[in-house]
């Protein structure tokens, strides 16, 4: 039904198996997704499909029922030092930005650096600037975040994440809560990213951003994985009926 997997050598993130219940809703239905280094893969389908979920689980803000999920060839640990370390592995970004109101720009990108990498504070600033500079924020370095602008602040999230220098990187509807006239600078941000190599699961409303940046599409309805294929192909000829009801209702200009 898939795409070709990556081969496994090349697996960064594994799910296999992977349920998830909330009380009587079984949100994630034995979940199978294999993402390979460097690849970009866009999670779609409509409100209450599990997309969110499935990608909270990847980093554990979500526990699963069964199942199991590796990153990087070791399985998801339960909790303590061994989590907080692949936390920092897995970069995420959320639809509210969870900046540090009462730190700047600046110390909100520096601190994790300092407090789980360990870096010495001059080279994790000196790593904040290159990344605020990256995502086009660098003048604001020495403001608070509600200074900025709804797309300034994501953008500071997201040079956040990177500063933990992750092997992926999650992104959770991160254009949801923005301004239309924001989302494009956040989404050119992530795009960048996506040429750079850098893996990403994206899950997301944005369409043209799914067709333009995707490796991959994976479509989800009720709890599973009903379709995925590469961008054109998905969005030209899905080959379910779910996948072309959903796309009929948001592609219909």
């Amino acid at each position: 039904m898939s795409e070709a997997p990556a081969d496994s050598a090349d697996a960064l993130v594994v799910l296999d198996k992977v349920n998830k219940h909330f009380g009587a809703l079984h949100v994630l239905q034995d979940i199978d997704l294999t993402i390979a280094r460097g690849e970009v893969v866009v999670v779609i389908g409509p409100s209450g499909s599990g997309k969110s979920t499935l990608c909270r689980t990847i980093n554990r803000l979500e526990t699963t029922d069964s199942g199991t999920i590796t990153i990087d060839g070791r399985p998801l640990p339960q909790e303590g030092r061994e989590l907080a370390r692949l936390r920092a592995d897995v970069g995420m970004v959320f639809q509210s930005f969870n900046l540090f109101a009462h730190k700047t720009v600046l110390e909100n990108v520096t601190l994790g650096q300092v407090k789980v990498r360990k870096k010495d504070r001059k080279s994790a600033e000196a790593t904040a600037r290159t990344l605020l500079d990256r995502v086009g924020v660098g003048a604001q370095a020495e403001k608070y975040p509600a200074q900025l602008s709804g797309g300034q602040q994501q953008r500071v999230a997201i040079a956040r994440a990177l500063a933990m220098d992750p092997k992926v990187m999650l992104f959770d509807e991160p254009t949801s809560a923005l301004d239309p006239e924001m989302i494009n600078e956040v989404l050119e941000v992530m795009r960048q990213l996506a040429r750079d190599g850098m893996t990403m699961v994206v899950v997301t409303h944005e369409m043209g951003f799914a067709r333009s940046a995707a490796n991959r599409v994976v479509f989800m309805a009720d709890g599973r994985i009903v379709e995925e294929a590469a961008p054109e192909q998905f969005f030209s000829n899905p080959r379910s009926d779910r996948a072309k009801d959903f796309l009929s209702k948001i592609l219909h200009h």
